[in-house]
């Protein structure tokens, strides 16, 4: 409580100096607001590294000036902040604006759905990026994605699960279009922000969690209440990291920073997608060697309800009200069900040849 009310009284005296960008001799300076605590390993650091890079690939014409979760809005509130313009950029994830539209979280990730990978083929080949642009055009944010943390584990468990019927009535922290599939396959969904999970677990207000995987979730500290950790995360393949830019800074700046702007996310995609597919396995390795985590596979039925429930939402999408959605909709499952049979053969079949009782190395 203490600490809210530090926060709340910083956020206070510094709102006022976020109004507008700062302008020093034809410089930039953007306010960069995020939905993470500071530095945590993954997305805190990775946003502190955008905000960098903005700033070493102009050559200072732009300077970013980071402020993590709670420092200057809460971090559910950072989408409406950038959007009035209050702050000039996020740093956070697709998943946490779903009530904006259904048609946000398509690009963060979608249960059972594309891996990083291929929704980034969707997203430069395929046709997402201009429904990406034009969707949040809506709100007045120009989004760019930075990165992702690859697949999501099913999340941390006090109790085992030998059945569906362990997770029905089970308080689950998730967040975004996963949230809502286990929401119908009977879980009670609680969304909470980064740094709010580890007290809720531990107090008891919820029995589970997932947020995005060995690499962020260790130093968080959810092992010390909950040991049974659950694979696969079939509620996000992937989880994009993106940054939102309010429209009104971003078309005022000359077509070269533009250009720099975006190099500078495609740069980011690469280097923290794979920084989380470095880290996660020696985490992982960590946890479990040293915490006594115990790693487990969901229940076949649950895998299945959950599978149904995410083609009970895709069905509803496609044939959503607002156009916008349905096109996205159609859009992603196509070239999600065109992929499968191939990624299957190729790198799901290299997987499986991996495994064979084989001397390598």
């Amino acid at each position: 409580m203490n600490r809210r009310i530090i926060l709340g009284s910083a956020a206070a005296a510094t709102a006022a100096t976020l109004a507008t960008p700062a302008l020093s001799q034809g410089r930039i300076e953007w306010r960069m607001i995020t939905i993470w605590p500071r530095n945590l390993p993954g997305p805190g650091v990775a946003a502190q590294r955008c905000a960098d890079r903005i700033g070493q690939l102009s050559g200072g014409r732009i300077t970013v000036r980071l402020f993590a979760a709670g420092e200057v809005v809460p971090a559910p509130g950072a989408f409406d902040a950038v959007a009035a313009g209050t702050a000039d950029l996020y740093h956070g994830v697709p998943s946490f604006w779903i009530s904006k539209s259904p048609g946000i979280g398509f690009f963060g990730s979608f249960p059972f759905g594309m891996t990083a990978y291929e929704r980034q083929a969707w997203m430069m080949h395929g046709g997402g990026t201009a429904m990406y642009d034009e969707i949040y055009a809506r709100f007045g944010i120009k989004p760019f994605i930075v990165g992702d943390s690859g697949p999501q584990w099913l999340g941390w468990f006090k109790r085992e699960l030998r059945s569906i019927d362990d997770f029905r009535g089970l308080r689950l922290r998730t967040a975004g279009l996963g949230g809502e599939m286990f929401r119908r396959a009977g879980a009670s969904v609680v969304t909470l922000p980064a740094g709010e999970i580890f007290s809720a677990l531990q107090s008891g207000t919820i029995d589970a969690a997932e947020f995005l995987g060995p690499f962020s979730d260790a130093p968080l500290g959810f092992h010390q209440v909950a040991k049974n950790f659950y694979f696969p995360g079939v509620q996000e393949p992937s989880s994009a990291e993106e940054i939102g830019i309010n429209m009104a800074r971003w078309n005022a700046l000359p077509d070269d920073l533009k250009r720099i702007v975006r190099y500078c996310a495609m740069s980011l995609h690469e280097e923290t997608t794979t920084e989380y597919d470095s880290n996660h396995p020696r985490v992982l390795a960590e946890l479990v060697a040293r915490h006594g985590v115990v790693v487990r596979e969901a229940p076949r039925d649950l895998l299945i309800a959950l599978g149904t429930s995410a083609g009970e939402m895709m069905r509803e999408f496609r044939a959503h009200q607002d156009p916008m959605v349905k096109r996205i909709a159609d859009s992603y499952a196509e070239f999600r069900n065109r992929s499968q049979g191939y990624m299957m053969q190729s790198y799901g079949a290299n997987f499986l040849a991996r495994q064979l009782p084989i001397n390598w190395g």
